[in-house]
């Protein structure tokens, strides 16, 4: 997956505010929020007791599905690659040297 794919969600979404989320080995948390900004799209998913109550910011390429109905968003990725993610950052949210790490994170996955 190329960097700017990473950030594309791959069809349009529902608000996702409050789902669960699922990797593929089992359940990771809640998201707290989603952006639905073109070439800048992410989730941000509060993990809770799973990784002490750490927050990660997931680009939305790394979802692989999303079930409305069960309120449930699937990743393509495991919770190991969750919890070594970097940690989310929200004051750096919208700089552009923390998209790239977190960009390139992911997209070597």
């Amino acid at each position: 997956m190329t960097y700017i794919e990473i950030w594309t969600w791959s069809r349009p979404v529902a608000d996702l505010t409050g789902f669960d989320v699922e990797a593929t080995d089992g359940h990771i948390g809640k998201i707290d929020e989603a952006t639905y900004d073109a070439g800048t799209s992410c989730l941000v998913v509060d993990t809770g007791w799973w990784i002490f109550g750490k927050k990660r910011m997931l680009p939305a390429g790394v979802v692989e599905r999303v079930e409305p109905d069960t309120k449930k968003v699937f990743l393509a990725c495991s919770k190991e690659q969750v919890k070594d993610a970097p940690d989310y950052e929200e004051a750096r949210r919208d700089e552009s040297s923390y998209r790239d790490e977190v960009g390139n994170y992911w997209s070597r996955r």
